[in-house]
């Protein structure tokens, strides 16, 4: 959209900065977020609600553990420490795309774009996208957790949980 805009002004070189921004500070976070959701959120809602199904919750509170520090901890950190090399896989593939299609259509060199996304993105652009991806994680994780617990003693419970976790993680992010 940016790059039909630019053209008019003889601006094209600058699309390198739109998408480059773009991607690291929104884009990247946005859509890892959100096939993180879909992925990662309802498998743990199926998971959790797989186990309040069987009654294996309710065994690990008779026997003094709590469910929350041995089934959600785990699951928190371990897409916490994942997000963050997920979204800089996205930034760069983005930027990588970005850079392809102003080739094809703008006839924009790839040494031209790749400049050009060097000077304008900047490691603030970078630790921003980063810090919202960790917030969005954080999200992620807390509505697929808790939607798991939360769930229901049958079969189908199990399935309206998984579906309000990505319903409400996409609504929280």
């Amino acid at each position: 959209v940016g790059a039909l805009q630019l053209q008019k002004f003889g601006a094209s070189i600058y699309v390198a900065d739109l998408v480059g921004v773009g991607m690291t500070r929104e884009m990247a976070p946005l859509m890892t977020a959100i096939i993180m959701s879909g992925r990662t959120g309802a498998a743990y809602a199926a998971q959790l609600g797989t186990m309040t199904v069987n009654e294996e919750v309710d065994a690990l509170r008779t026997f003094g553990i709590p469910p929350l520090d041995f089934l959600v901890l785990p699951r928190m950190l371990a897409l916490m420490l994942m997000m963050p090399l997920l979204a800089l896989y996205a930034m760069g593939m983005g930027i990588v795309a970005g850079g392809l299609s102003a080739w094809g259509v703008m006839d924009i060199t790839p040494q031209q774009y790749m400049g050009e996304t060097q000077l304008a993105v900047g490691l603030v652009d970078i630790a921003t996208g980063l810090i919202k991806a960790s917030v969005f994680v954080g999200l992620v994780a807390i509505a697929g957790c808790l939607r798991g617990m939360q769930s229901g003693r049958n079969a189908a419970a199990v399935g309206k949980a998984a579906t309000s976790a990505v319903v409400t993680s996409i609504l929280l992010i």
